[in-house]
């Protein structure tokens, strides 16, 4: 628990960082948001096409642990934004109404718990995307 704890405590200059940290209201569809900009800055494209996108990307600082590794929550959001990217690529647009359905995979103990979660176009069914989630505790759904 102490190891845990230790790994979650902002030390100081983590703290002044973040309080120098510019935040502007963002209207969608205007420019990339806080959220987009800070994690995707330095992603450039090499190749797109319809349906195709290739990028590189060198993994900065601000996106890596205390090992220097990339960190799990940076990895699944360039997936999220490179794989939305490739979407649009591919003429697809989300401005119709989804249908969203998940269903829980297995569990393993009170610990974890594997759901894959499926995304569709509510009008023509054509799915939209499709992934899986991996939760880690003994979380209760507030829904």
């Amino acid at each position: 628990m102490d190891k845990a704890r230790e790994a979650l405590t902002v030390g100081e200059e983590d703290s002044r960082v973040l309080t120098k940290l510019e935040v502007r209201p963002h209207r969608a569809g205007d420019d990339a948001s806080f959220y987009e900009g800070f994690a995707l800055r330095g992603l450039r494209v090499e190749t797109i096409s319809p349906g195709y996108l290739s990028c590189s990307f060198k993994v900065p600082p601000r996106l890596t642990d205390r090992n220097g590794n990339m960190s799990l929550g940076a990895i699944a959001n360039l997936v999220d934004e490179v794989g939305g990217a490739a979407m649009h690529a591919d003429g697809h647009h989300m401005k119709d109404e989804l249908e969203i359905t998940s269903r829980v995979l297995g569990h393993r103990g009170s610990y974890y718990t594997g759901t894959y979660v499926l995304l569709r176009n509510k009008t023509s069914g054509e799915v939209i995307a499709e992934g899986r989630h991996s939760l880690f505790g003994n979380l209760r759904s507030k829904i």
